[in-house]
């Protein structure tokens, strides 16, 4: 079963005003920051090891 069709936009509505009543306004654009850099590290470490193996 395809999870990701569960999740109607008023579901994703109330995930959001969840998410910024725990983290707050000001806390939102660390939290992201630290993922794109979290994501940007581990496609980086995937791309050398990937021209490691060449």
């Amino acid at each position: 079963m395809n999870t990701v069709l569960l999740l109607s936009p008023t579901v994703l509505v109330i995930i959001v005003l969840v998410v910024l009543l725990l983290f707050g306004g000001k806390k939102i654009p660390e939290l992201f920051k630290g993922i794109g850099q979290g994501i940007k590290g581990f496609k980086d470490e995937m791309k050398d090891d990937k021209d490691d193996d060449k």
